[in-house]
């Protein structure tokens, strides 16, 4: 039985994440930070343990992680987005985004990495975005640590492959998730007709990605 944690992992892609790694019998924890009502019912529903933790902070991810235990797949998935024209945002809010979608991705891998490089084997899975590859307007800090994300994990995947470990990446395109709700029924259609498919993805679809790449069919 592997032992997966999974960030941001009440709700949208982490709670699919959440469930479909439980389903494989797998022991999952997730963190969370502000859906305390959610996180409880997908305690129930699945066996998962949530601990609330604001991954930016590094005595909380720590204390977060020391509770857990060893960890075998991590999935950094907490993100937070502003929808905003530069001019119109703060340098308060820029850090927080890169601080959450980025500086937690850092915090939570140096977290499991000490019992991963002792058994020499585990994976790292970062779910980034297509805007970290091609940029969205009025995105400009959400699509820059989205960036950062697809950097991090190729900088990591050839630090930590010799020592057995494997991290890769997911970057989804538009997902039916609660970050998403913001956009019209028009901008939604507008999205489904710039994808081959015509249609926006599931977070099931991406939790499935997300298990295909932490699992020994992707070794």
């Amino acid at each position: 039985m592997r032992r997966v944690v999974i960030t941001g992992g009440s709700r949208g892609i982490g709670a699919a994440t959440v469930r479909k790694f439980a389903a494989a019998g797998d022991q999952v924890y997730f963190l969370y930070e502000k859906s305390t009502e959610l996180a409880r019912r997908l305690e129930q529903e699945t066996g998962a343990v949530g601990t609330q933790c604001d991954i930016s902070q590094e005595d909380a991810v720590n204390q977060a992680f020391q509770q857990i235990g060893p960890v075998d797949v991590l999935v950094n998935n907490a993100g937070i987005v502003d929808y905003n024209p530069i001019n119109w945002v703060s340098a308060e809010t820029f850090r927080r985004v890169m601080d959450v979608n980025v500086t937690g991705m850092f915090l939570c891998c140096k977290a499991v990495l000490s019992g991963m490089l002792q058994q020499q084997k585990g994976t790292i899975v970062n779910v980034s975005s297509m805007w970290g590859r091609v940029g969205s307007s009025c995105e400009v800090a959400y699509s820059a640590t989205k960036g950062a994300v697809i950097a991090f994990t190729k900088a990591l995947a050839k630090e930590l492959g010799p020592s057995g470990i494997r991290v890769n990446c997911v970057p989804p395109g538009t997902i039916a998730t609660e970050m998403n709700r913001r956009l019209t029924a028009e901008d939604l259609a507008a999205l489904a007709e710039e994808t081959p498919l015509e249609r926006i993805g599931t977070p099931e679809e991406a939790a499935q990605a997300i298990a295909f790449l932490a699992g020994d069919e992707a070794s």
